[in-house]
């Protein structure tokens, strides 16, 4: 795949969901993309065939994480994604939001480093990675209640996840739950002080969603 061909597809893809990528942007996620495709051979970082460069790879590696991008009012902020893997959301995101401080958050050490080698030939600032599960981090007085968004891209998330996760956020910020069409709704499960803020389509073809939910105030009741 051509550089032509790969912004020609990203182009249509992003059309298909609303979304107008700016050169600068789609260079950097050509980027990251080819540097994905690269270390997959090597290491496990996605099931999804990255070298021919499928619409469903497209679709759920760059274009979801720009569909959640757009529905953030925010243009800098904390950012602490949960599970990073190879990257994405959080890298896309962190690209289409460049204000936004991102701490990756990934247990296996071999995916760390590919993180790692992304901030490097990105070179992003503001970007680090925690080789850890979540749950180790929950310790750090620097990461209580330091959060404006955690982001997580889970088939099943239950609701002590939910409940070690929102410590991660201040009041009132964010916790971004991005969904298929086969899992639950997170409204019901949700524990306090976490409440439902809104539901948000991301990409047609694959039927997904983001699910919004926010960190009340404690003696906050739940808006009408």
């Amino acid at each position: 795949m051509t550089s032509k061909e790969f912004r020609e597809r990203l182009q249509r893809r992003t059309k298909r969901a609303g979304i107008v990528v700016p050169a600068n942007l789609a260079s950097q996620l050509e980027t990251y993309y080819r540097l994905l495709a690269t270390w997959n051979e090597k290491i496990n970082l996605t099931a999804l065939n990255l070298g021919d460069g499928s619409d469903e790879a497209f679709d759920r590696l760059l274009v979801e994480p720009l569909a959640a991008a757009r529905y953030l009012s925010v243009q800098s902020g904390r950012m602490l994604d949960v599970g990073s893997g190879g990257g994405s959301p959080a890298i896309p995101m962190k690209l289409a939001i460049p204000g936004l401080n991102l701490l990756m958050v990934e247990s296996k050490t071999r995916k760390s480093v590919f993180l790692r080698e992304a901030i490097r030939a990105l070179a992003l600032e503001g970007v680090d990675v925690a080789t850890a599960r979540f749950e180790e981090l929950l310790a750090r007085p620097d990461l209580h209640e330091a959060c404006d968004i955690v982001t997580i891209r889970a088939v099943r998330v239950e609701s002590r996840v939910l409940t070690g996760l929102q410590a991660f956020l201040k009041p009132a910020a964010l916790l971004l739950l991005f969904k298929g069409p086969s899992t639950g709704n997170a409204v019901e499960s949700a524990p306090p002080p976490l409440a439902w803020r809104a539901t948000y389509p991301l990409v047609e073809s694959l039927r997904s969603r983001l699910v919004v939910l926010e960190k009340r105030r404690l003696g906050a009741g739940r808006e009408g």
